[in-house]
């Protein structure tokens, strides 16, 4: 090139001087056109190369570091981030790190520091009651609801059958849940059942109607339950219906105690 000779004359010289050892035609117009280029050196320009595919102890902790400020990253980002083979990344997050992704849990909503120092209050109490009366903890009476359908759906697990494998895989209509439900409301202690009864169809869980389902329970309590009729304790969630000052007014005037707890839902 220096010698303002063509791509075809510089190769033609390299044949007449190396004979069958002769970079190819291809290879030698590349290397002319780089040195008209500017090019000055005949050494390779430094490549990325192969992802590194090692997992010894420097990449291990390279993971770890990597995942530790997010956990939601892909195999495939992290492999990006830190150079390493997505296998390599894989290998070393589930075998190393003993790690695997799952999905959050979803919950009506996460409780908030007060709600948990609640909880913790209540749990403390009720243990020290336990300490200063053994036999508290018959005196409590539990109250909870649910909705009660229909029908059920059959779950895809229990409509399972057995088939050779040639046989055709068998088909069912989706179904929608059922429209008719009603709620049903239940007290028990720790010898069974005191109370149950269901609501109307169209009743709402307000604290009109968990009132009134409080005087049958008191009442029943006084029929079956002789022996902690004047001292018993009613333990029920934090539901609205139940947490109104409407409703702490008026079981205050039942002179009765009574407890909450966080929603199981959000436990």
């Amino acid at each position: 090139m220096k010698l303002n000779k063509s791509a075809t004359e510089t190769f033609a010289s390299l044949t007449e001087d190396y004979g069958d050892a002769t970079l190819s035609r291809t290879v030698v117009f590349k290397w002319h056109k780089a040195f008209k280029e500017g090019r000055e050196n005949v050494e390779d320009v430094p490549r990325s190369g192969r992802p590194i595919s090692s997992t010894n102890y420097q990449n291990v902790e390279v993971v770890r570091a990597v995942t530790a400020k997010d956990r939601r990253l892909s195999v495939r980002m992290i492999a990006e981030e830190t150079g390493l083979d997505k296998n390599a990344v894989h290998r070393i997050l589930t075998d190393h790190l003993h790690m695997r992704k799952i999905c959050v849990k979803l919950v009506p909503k996460n409780l908030s520091g007060e709600q948990n120092a609640n909880g913790l209050g209540i749990c403390q109490d009720l243990l020290g009651r336990l300490e200063t009366e053994p036999d508290f903890s018959d005196k409590v009476i539990t109250g909870d609801g649910s909705w009660v359908f229909d029908y059920d759906l059959e779950i895809k697990r229990q409509s399972a059958e057995w088939h050779t494998k040639n046989s055709s895989r068998p088909k069912k209509a989706r179904m929608s849940r059922s429209r008719v439900k009603t709620m049903i409301v239940f007290f028990s202690d720790s010898r069974g059942i005191v109370h149950k009864e269901f609501a109307s169809p169209g009743q709402t869980d307000n604290h009109i109607f968990y009132k009134d389902v409080l005087e049958r329970l008191r009442k029943r309590v006084q029929r079956v339950r002789t022996d902690i009729a004047d001292d018993w304790v009613l333990h029920h969630d934090n539901v609205p219906a139940h947490t109104t000052l409407q409703f702490e007014n008026f079981w205050r005037r039942k002179t009765f105690p009574y407890f909450h707890t966080l929603p199981t839902a959000q436990i």
